[in-house]
């Protein structure tokens, strides 16, 4: 076995658009808490790595997530390097750039790429599968780990193995397919082939001289980002323009597909890539009539079917088969088995210039998050809520005045320069063009109804001062 401990870097960057309108762009699915463990997905893996044989995972995620991934990782109580993306570029790039990170620590360790939004019951296994594998990768190989799969299922990719035995339950890799139509997917099944999970275990020294042989243009572009990368915060921001001219590839295409030195491990453990609402439902504990319904939901003669709400009551009579998920501004009815193609509908949704195809009603910053109550000409009303210790940006407006009235706990309001208390059916008024800031002192949640009037009431009618969090303009 390797000297030093095992280097998960956790991709944590993509947009989970199959599982719409729960994900979007705004928080995606491996920060939402879906499964019935009350953790995000992103926690889960996080919480698989800690032990004595992993070092501190590096996570890549996207900039606009950095606060998410930090805030979750500190309730755990789990450190690591939190790496930006300033675009997505796949997961090729993001392994290179992992890699190449974990050299900086140790030349000579191994490294294991996984998703943050993953889904493994025996977490348990799941480390000793990881170990064995690296104890082979150790040797050269770079390692994936395959699924034996439980149906022909045409949502994943697979794995021909080789005739050449690795170690116990490893084999060397003959071969990656693509997702098949249902008729070749029962003869991969029948013939032994492996799901491709999409986990990655490497020597760092290997993963370098294969990407430099196989797909060196993206290994050029981790390394400038790197080199040129500059700390923001806790955050380690990639270069810019250096990390835009890396392909958009997968690892799979990159690398794997065209290495002779890849090796497969079959799992002992059961996956889910919650890919869409019908894995959810599979995964999920199912009432006597095989229903799965979670919030204000009514069901009459319905079997099989996912039902989801989050506030208003939704009702079904006489289905079968069914996903039905209800947020606040969103609807989804969908057949069970065409819950993969939600992808496409959002697709087709972001075309037509539909803000609900991306951004929720509740958005999230690092100081806590708003909610947009109602919108008009010349007016805007949101629900605001600041975390305890929240402290929004020193700013001002140019075009709208604002109504602050407590609801819920302690506000500190700084207006030009005048620090004032206001508490519970209290309210500040802040004119056009002051300088302001609101802050949270208290030890619980500060709540208050926001109201905009003005010739203009867009998020980008922001100048911020002064910024704890380090940001310089709307953007999150």
């Amino acid at each position: 076995m390797q000297d030093h401990p095992l280097v998960p870097i956790i991709m944590a960057g993509g947009a989970g658009t199959r599982l719409w309108p729960v994900s979007r762009d705004t928080m995606p699915k491996q920060f939402i808490a879906l499964l019935d463990d009350g953790m995000s997905t992103f926690q889960a893996t996080l919480l698989r790595f800690k032990g004595a044989a992993f070092g501190e995972p590096i996570v890549v995620t996207n900039h606009e997530f950095r606060f998410i991934v930090a805030e979750q990782m500190a309730s755990l109580g789990i450190a690591g390097e939190i790496v930006l993306e300033p675009e997505r570029r796949d997961s090729a790039a993001a392994g290179a750039v992992g890699a190449l990170l974990a050299a900086d620590r140790s030349p000579d360790s191994i490294c294991i790429v996984v998703a943050a939004d993953h889904a493994i019951a025996d977490a348990e296994a799941f480390v000793k599968d990881c170990l064995l594998a690296a104890t082979i990768a150790a040797d050269g190989p770079i390692m994936t780990i395959g699924i034996e799969p439980d149906c022909p299922s045409t949502a994943y990719g697979y794995i021909e193995r080789s005739a050449d035995v690795l170690g116990e339950r490893a084999h060397g890799l003959a071969r990656f397919v693509e997702k098949p139509v249902r008729e070749v997917a029962e003869r991969y099944v029948a013939e032994g082939y492996l799901w491709n999970s999409g986990n990655f275990i490497f020597a760092i020294g290997t993963i370098l001289e294969e990407m430099e042989r196989h797909c060196p243009e993206v290994l050029d572009a981790a390394r400038r980002s790197v080199a040129k990368a500059a700390r923001d915060l806790d955050f380690l921001r990639l270069d810019t323009q250096e990390f835009a001219k890396a392909p958009k590839i997968s690892i799979d295409h990159a690398l794997m597909e065209k290495t002779e030195r890849a090796g497969v491990l079959a799992a002992s453990f059961d996956w889910s890539d919650i890919g869409a609402w019908d894995a959810i439902h599979d995964l999920k504990v199912k009432d006597e009539n095989g229903n799965r319904l979670e919030g204000p939901v009514a069901v009459l003669g319905t079997t099989n079917s996912f039902l989801r709400s989050e506030e208003m009551l939704t009702a079904a009579v006489g289905l079968d088969g069914v996903i039905v998920v209800a947020t606040q501004d969103a609807v989804l009815v969908a057949a069970k088995s065409e819950a993969g193609r939600v992808k496409d509908l959002v697709a087709d949704m972001k075309r037509a210039g539909r803000r609900e195809a991306s951004e929720h009603l509740r958005i999230y910053r690092p100081w806590g998050w708003y909610q947009r109550i109602d919108i008009g000409d010349r007016f805007q009303v949101k629900h605001i809520s600041v975390k305890p210790g929240g402290l929004l940006s020193l700013q001002r407006h140019h075009h709208r005045a604002e109504h602050w009235v407590v609801v819920h706990g302690t506000a500190v309001v700084t207006i030009d320069g005048t620090v004032s208390l206001f508490h519970e059916n209290e309210a500040a008024y802040l004119p056009i063009g002051c300088v302001h800031r609101l802050h949270n002192p208290g030890k619980i949640d500060l709540k208050l109804i926001e109201i905009h009037v003005g010739s203009y009431t867009g998020e980008d009618d922001i100048v911020r001062i002064e910024d704890v969090y380090a940001r310089a303009d709307s953007s999150v």
